[in-house]
C-alpha cells in the first residue's frame, strides 16, 4: 500500500468546561451520543451501536478503540476535558490531504462540545445539506464570526442558538467549488418550527450551491 493509498494519520481534539467522567459517560451512551453525533438520518441509531458499542473496545480508563488503530480517549479533571480522536502517528507525508473520517472527528467533536457546555434542553433535530460550493460561499450561510477548525470545518451559533457546522473537502479559502456539508442542530424545538427551519435553510442553501439535497 502506498503512503498515498494508506489510512492518514490524525489527531483531533477539544477542550471542555465539563469535568472528565460526565464527558466520558456523554461519549459512551448511546442515547447521549445521539445527541452530538453526526446528525439525523433512519440509519443514525444503528450506526452509533455499530461504531460505538459492537466495534469499540476499551483500552483503558476513559479511552475506547477501534480495529483500524484509532482511538477516542478523554483526560482531564472534575472541571475541564480534552477529547481526542487519534489515528496513527503525526505528522503524516501529507498532512492536508483530505480525509472523510478526520474532518468528521472535527465537526462532530465542535457538536459535543456544543451539547456539553451550552446544555441545550431537549432532543436534537438536525439539517443536513450537501451541495457543490466554493467554501467561502458556504460561510455566507450565517452572518457572524465563524470559528476555524483546521482548515475545512467552521463552526458557528445562530442568533435562535442553533448550531451551524461546515465541512468542505477543499480548504475553505479555496476559490474552487467541491463538496460541501453543513450541519444545522437544534434542541427542543417543536415540527411546526422545524418545518420553518427546513424551509428558511433550504432557501439559503439553493441560492448558494449545485447539486444540492438537504435531510432532515
Amino acid at each position: 500500500m502506498t503512503d498515498e493509498n494508506a489510512p492518514k494519520p490524525y489527531d483531533v481534539e477539544i477542550s471542555v468546561a465539563v469535568g472528565r467522567d460526565e464527558v466520558w459517560d456523554t461519549v459512551t451512551q448511546p442515547p447521549v451520543i445521539r445527541q452530538w453525533f453526526g446528525w439525523d438520518y433512519d440509519g443514525l441509531d444503528s450506526e452509533i451501536k455499530h461504531i460505538f458499542v459492537d466495534q469499540a473496545t476499551f483500552l483503558a480508563p476513559e479511552r475506547m478503540g477501534w480495529a483500524d488503530g484509532s482511538y477516542l480517549e478523554v483526560v482531564g479533571d472534575d472541571k475541564r476535558s480534552t477529547v481526542r480522536a487519534v489515528r496513527g502517528e503525526p505528522p503524516a507525508r501529507h498532512p492536508e490531504r483530505y480525509d472523510p473520517i478526520e474532518e468528521g472527528w472535527k465537526a462532530f467533536l465542535v457538536q459535543l462540545r456544543h451539547l456539553l457546555e451550552e446544555s441545550p434542553t431537549g432532543l436534537r433535530r438536525t439539517l443536513h445539506l450537501t451541495g457543490t460550493a466554493p467554501g467561502r460561499r458556504a460561510l455566507e450561510l450565517a452572518t457572524g464570526d465563524w470559528t476555524r477548525v483546521g482548515t475545512r470545518v467552521a463552526w458557528i451559533v445562530n442568533a435562535d442558538r442553533s448550531l451551524v457546522v461546515v465541512s468542505a473537502q477543499r480548504p475553505l479559502d479555496n476559490p474552487d467549488a467541491d463538496r460541501i456539508e453543513v450541519i444545522v442542530s437544534t434542541f427542543g424545538v417543536d415540527k411546526a418550527t422545524f418545518a420553518t427551519y427546513r424551509s428558511t435553510w433550504s432557501e439559503r442553501w439553493a441560492q448558494l450551491a449545485r447539486d444540492r439535497a438537504i435531510t432532515g
